[in-house]
């Protein structure tokens, strides 16, 4: 590729991640230069004006056509731009969250890897490509196993880093095994070059070659979004981690998972022959291999709804009690997908945009108590005397993650819910289990609710809460509540910026 080629591309529609990799760049050689006794602080406000640069940039783009760059590598579409907005609001919720008050310091690393988490996550929102592709998930991955373990002293982090690279080594072999497949049947790494060669005579020929591929590399991705049975690294990590990690791994890196997940099985296999044969007048054709591959989807979908809920009931320790709670949330997102719905897109980044508020929220309570102690359920008792806005955040965000109506979270379920009764069939098994798994949160979402107005506290001192957590719990609880009052802001906000269809385009 000579410079010419180089400079024809349009290098502006990458601005976003040239901005987190140069501020990524930027604080690491800063820290490496600064005295080892001087705060750490102001690296996290240039973190976050890294971010709201690349998030401006971002917001010009939306009007931009699809863009394809390095060799149709880079793919910046609708879908792109949707997920990246998510994953990059919610790093700079994270980062809030790690802003130090006078009695605690932040670490250097922390903030930039951060940010290299961060990029990897949008170059997997923007590829095209299952090398690009598999670049970005190495470099979410990599930089997320150094943030769980970063505190080398704690036997807690040590034990959750080493069972996140076993089982995050294991997903990418798997993910790897089934890209390879691909591959070898189409011999082509475009995953557009992919979609044109579903229908060749060698894919129809060995289309259960196709479905294996596609039944591996969802294995493999399951590991990232916390699937059942694919999830028992999600409690120790979330435990071990720090919170505002902990809260990075359940949103933002669960955004990357969707988003890597949604594109590449919907856009190679979207005309691939599935095994069902169909008798026409015409002869014998092949149904997809979505539909062929539906029951698999829908099984995953159904277990990890009740097993996220039913193993939550029985926890104690509360970022273990969230880390189950987020497996079940999963099950709900991967509704749409299993009932390959039109509106697979749409209720899918509404419902992560519900989520990323109201659990952001949720952990950056949880930040505020792990000061004290290791927040367990009864750490929650008597929380309304001691510190009343703080519980009222809580509330707010608990009544979101059960779905009452009024919040955020009630009309992202109700989006997810409609999506699934508006397939033929109707996927009413799917629908069945969202009902029970949220019937059963009840159960635990207002176990917390007992223990923060009817219990009594064993400490009587005042709960301090940092700036950036009140900016944080202020922003998150004003959304939870203004999306479930007036969610055509969202939906309207969708439909006037997002084309998501465009992502089946060449």
């Amino acid at each position: 590729m000579d410079m010419e080629t180089l400079l024809q591309y349009e290098w502006n529609s990458m601005w976003p991640e040239f901005t987190i990799l140069l501020t990524a760049v930027a604080l690491s050689l800063i820290d490496l230069f600064m005295n080892k006794r001087k705060d750490r602080s102001l690296l996290i406000w240039l973190a976050l004006a890294g971010i709201a640069v690349a998030i401006v940039c971002l917001v010009l783009q939306f009007d931009d056509g699809v863009v394809s760059i390095l060799n149709e590598t880079y793919r910046l579409d609708s879908f792109a731009k949707a997920f990246k907005l998510l994953m990059l609001i919610g790093t700079g919720f994270v980062l809030l969250l790690g802003v130090p008050d006078e009695s605690t310091s932040v670490r250097g690393e922390y903030i930039y890897l951060i940010l290299t988490a961060l990029l990897g996550g949008m170059m997997m929102a923007s590829s095209a490509d299952l090398i690009t592709l598999f670049v970005g998930l190495e470099l979410l991955s990599l930089s997320s196993y150094v943030l769980v373990g970063i505190r080398k002293t704690n036997p807690l982090a040590n034990e959750a880093a080493f069972k996140y690279v076993v089982n995050g080594g294991i997903a990418t072999a798997i993910t790897l095994f089934g890209m390879s497949y691909l591959y070898g049947l189409t011999g082509e790494t475009n995953i557009y070059e992919i979609q044109g060669l579903m229908g060749s005579d060698v894919v129809t020929d060995n289309r259960f070659l196709a479905v294996f591929a596609f039944i591996m590399i969802v294995i493999g991705l399951a590991f990232k979004i916390t699937a059942a049975p694919f999830h028992m690294w999600a409690p120790d990590v979330y435990q071990g981690a720090e919170t505002p990690v902990t809260a990075f791994l359940s949103v933002v890196s669960k955004i990357a998972g969707f988003a890597i997940m949604l594109r590449l099985l919907m856009v190679p296999f979207v005309f691939a022959p599935g095994t069902g044969e169909i008798i026409t007048p015409d002869g014998i054709s092949y149904e997809t291999l979505l539909v062929s591959v539906r029951p698999y989807l829908v099984l995953l979908a159904v277990v990890t709804i009740l097993v996220g809920n039913v193993i939550a009931l029985r926890q104690l320790n509360a970022k273990r009690l969230f880390a189950y709670s987020s497996i079940a949330h999963a099950g709900y997102l991967l509704v749409p997908l299993a009932a390959l719905s039109e509106l697979v897109f749409e209720a899918v980044w509404f419902y992560l945009t519900a989520y990323l508020l109201m659990n952001i929220g949720a952990f950056a309570v949880i930040h505020v108590m792990s000061a004290e102690e290791e927040v367990t359920v009864a750490s929650f008792a008597g929380l309304f005397k001691r510190a009343p806005y703080l519980t009222i955040a809580m509330s707010i965000y608990l009544l979101s993650l059960a779905g009452i109506p009024l919040t955020a979270g009630f009309i992202g379920k109700f989006e997810i819910f409609m999506s699934a009764l508006g397939t033929e069939p109707k996927r009413y098994l799917l629908v069945t289990a969202m009902l029970v798994g949220t019937v059963l949160s009840y159960v635990y979402y207002f176990g917390l609710f007992v223990q923060m107005y009817f219990r009594p506290s064993k400490r009587q001192k005042p709960v301090t809460i940092s700036n950036g957590v009140t900016a944080v719990l202020a922003i998150t609880v004003a959304g939870t509540v203004l999306l479930g009052i007036f969610p055509s802001i969202a939906l309207t906000f969708i439909h006037d910026h997002f084309q998501f269809l465009e992502i089946f385009n060449p």
